[in-house]
C-alpha cells in the first residue's frame, strides 16, 4: 500500500477550503449584487414576452396594403386571428411578436387584398357564350329570357353558382355581388364555397322562374333577408332589376322592404343609351333623377353600370353615397357604352368593379377587368394619363368594398378588418422583372397568376387547387347542362 505523505494532505486540505470560500463568495456576489442593483438603477434582465397567439402567418413576399397610406410593405407579413386581421407590417416583426398555428409562406410573391366582384348573375355562367354580338335588347328579349324561363331550376341555380365560384375563387375574387333568382340557394352555395357575397333576390314586374307573382317574390324576399340576417359572409339583398323591368310601385316597394331590414338594394341604372332617353322622354328625368324622385337612391343603393350618367348624374350619386359598379368587359361586349370613370371618381362617387355576368363578357376574370377599365378610359380620351394602374387596383379592392358600403370590413389590408387576401405568384415568363407593383398587376399578371386564396381567415384555394369545390364534378355537370340549354333552345317554344 501507498503512503500518503503529511505535508501532501495538509496542502489538499488548505486547497479544499480556499475552493469552498470562493464558492460561497461567489454566490454572496450574485445575491448581493441582484439584490442592490434597483438601488444602483440598474434592473436585473428581464425575460422576453410571451408571443401572441394566432390562427395564421401570411409571411414574405410584397404586401400590398390598399390602406389609406397605400403601404407597400417588402418583405412582409399578414398576422390573422379567426376571421380578422390582427396586424399587417415587416416579416421580422411580426415573427417576433406572433405564435401561429398555421403559415402560408409567399417568398417572393405578393400578397393583396381580395378582389371585390361588384355586379354578376353567377348562375349565367350556364348561359356563357348563348348568343354573342348582338345589341343588349335583343340578347335579353330574344336570347336570355327565353333560355332561362325554359332551364332556370334550383338545380340550375345550384351548379351555375359553383361553376361561378369556382371561377371567381381561382382568379383571386373574395366579394362578389349578385342578382338573380333563387338567391336563398345561391347564399347557400356561395356560403359552402367559403365566399363572401351580397346577394339580391331579382324582383320584376312578370313572372320570373323562382316566383311567378309579385306577391310570392315578395314573400320569398323577406323569408330570405330574415333568415342571411347577421351571417359572417352572406348579405342578403333585395334587387329590383331596372327602371324599365319594374313599375313605380314595385320599385317603392322594393326600397321599403329592403330597409325594413337593413339591407341593400341592388338595380342596374343608366346601363344603355335607350335607357336613359326612354326615362327622359317617359319621366322627364334620368333614371338616376327618377329614382331619386321615388325616394329610392341612398347610401344603402348598389348601381349597375352608369354609364349614361352626366355632371348633374354624378352629383347626385355622390351625394346620396350610392355605390356604382363599371363593367367594361360587359359595356364593350355589348356595345352599351363607356362610362366617364374618370369624371365619377372626381365627382366622388362611390365606384367599383364588375364583370356582370358571365353570359355578357363571357367571363367572371376581375384581373382583366381591371386592366380593360384603365385602357378603355385611356383610348376613349386618347391620353394615357386618363386612369392609372394603381387607380385600377383601387376600383377591384377598397373603392369597391366602398361601393358596397363594406368599407369598414373588407377592400384592404389592415388590423380590425376581415382577412380576405390572395397571393400572387411571380415566376411565370409574363410576371417578370418587376418594377412597379401597380403595373404588374393590372398590365401583366393574370388570373392563372394567383395561388393561395384566404377569405375570412380561411384558405379556399392552396397552390393553385380550391378546397372548397370539387372542379372536375362542377365542370362536368356544366358540360350536361350546356347540352340541356341547346336543345331547348332549338325546341319550339311552348
Amino acid at each position: 500500500m501507498q503512503r500518503l505523505n503529511p505535508s501532501t494532505c495538509a496542502n489538499s486540505r488548505k486547497s479544499q477550503k480556499r475552493h469552498a470560500f470562493l464558492v460561497l463568495y461567489l454566490c454572496l456576489s450574485v445575491l448581493i449584487c441582484g439584490s442592490i442593483s434597483p438601488l444602483l438603477g440598474q434592473a436585473p434582465a428581464k425575460a422576453p414576452p410571451a408571443r401572441e397567439k394566432i390562427d395564421l402567418l401570411v409571411a414574405g413576399g410584397t404586401v400590398v396594403t390598399m390602406d389609406a397610406e397605400r403601404r407597400l410593405v417588402e418583405d412582409g407579413a399578414v398576422a390573422v386571428r379567426s376571421d380578422t386581421i390582427v396586424a399587417v407590417g415587416p416579416r421580422i416583426e411580426l415573427e417576433a411578436r406572433f405564435v401561429a398555428k398555421r403559415r402560408i409562406n409567399t417568398g417572393s410573391k405578393l400578397v393583396m387584398p381580395g378582389l371585390i366582384n361588384g355586379h354578376t348573375h353567377a348562375p349565367m355562367t350556364l348561359l356563357r357564350g348563348i348568343k354573342d354580338d348582338v345589341t343588349l335588347q335583343e340578347w335579353l328579349e330574344k336570347y336570355i329570357f327565353p333560355a332561362e324561363a325554359r332551364n332556370v331550376t334550383e338545380d340550375f341555380v345550384v351548379w351555375g353558382t359553383r361553376l361561378a365560384a369556382l371561377e371567381m375563387i381561382r382568379g383571386g375574387t373574395t366579394t362578389f355581388a349578385d342578382m338573380y333568382y333563387f338567391e336563398d340557394t345561391i347564399a347557400r352555395e356561395t356560403k359552402a364555397a367559403g365566399m363572401r357575397g351580397v346577394l339580391g333576390e331579382t324582383i320584376l314586374d312578370f313572372p320570373a322562374p323562382d316566383n311567378k307573382t309579385h306577391e310570392q317574390t315578395l314573400a320569398y324576399i323577406e323569408s330570405f333577408l330574415k333568415h342571411w340576417k347577421g351571417d359572417p359572409l352572406i348579405h342578403a339583398a333585395v334587387a329590383p332589376h331596372s327602371i324599365y323591368t319594374c313599375s313605380e310601385k314595385t320599385l317603392r316597394e322594393s326600397a321599403a322592404l329592403a330597409r325594413k331590414y337593413g339591407a341593400p338594394i341592388l338595380i342596374h341604372v343608366s346601363e344603355t343609351k335607350r335607357e336613359a332617353d326612354e326615362s327622359r322622354s317617359k319621366h322627364g328625368l334620368s333614371p338616376p333623377q327618377y329614382l331619386e324622385k321615388l325616394g329610392v337612391l341612398g347610401p344603402d343603393v348598389l348601381a349597375a353600370h352608369c354609364i349614361w350618367v352626366d355632371a348633374a348624374d354624378m352629383a347626385l350619386l355622390a351625394s346620396r353615397q350610392v355605390g356604382c359598379v363599371h363593367n367594361p368587359g360587359s359595356n364593350m361586349m355589348l356595345a352599351s357604352g363607356v362610362a366617364p370613370v374618370v369624371e365619377m371618381r372626381a365627382a366622388g362617387v362611390r365606384l367599383g368593379l364588375g364583370t356582370d355576368g358571365a353570359a355578357a363578357n363571357n367571363d367572371l376574370n376581375l384581373m382583366e377587368e381591371m386592366d380593360l377599365a384603365a385602357k378603355l378610359q385611356k383610348i376613349t380620351r386618347m391620353d394615357p394619363r386618363a386612369l392609372g394602374a394603381e387607380a385600377a387596383v383601387e376600383m377591384a379592392t377598397i373603392s369597391g368594398a366602398q361601393a358596397l358600403h363594406l368599407e369598414a370590413e373588407i377592400g384592404s389590408l389592415e388590423s380590425g378588418k376581415k382577412a380576405d387576401l390572395i397571393v400572387l405568384g411571380m415566376n411565370a415568363p409574363h410576371a417578370v422583372p418587376l418594377y412597379q407593383v401597380y403595373s404588374q398587376i393590372v398590365y401583366a399578371l393574370k388570373a392563372s397568376d394567383v395561388e393561395t386564396v384566404v377569405i375570412g381567415g380561411r384558405a379556399v384555394m392552396e397552390n393553385g387547387r380550391v378546397l372548397t369545390l370539387n372542379q372536375a364534378e362542377v365542370v362536368a355537370e356544366a358540360r350536361k347542362y350546356g347540352a340541356k340549354v341547346r336543345a331547348s333552345l332549338a325546341a319550339p317554344a311552348k
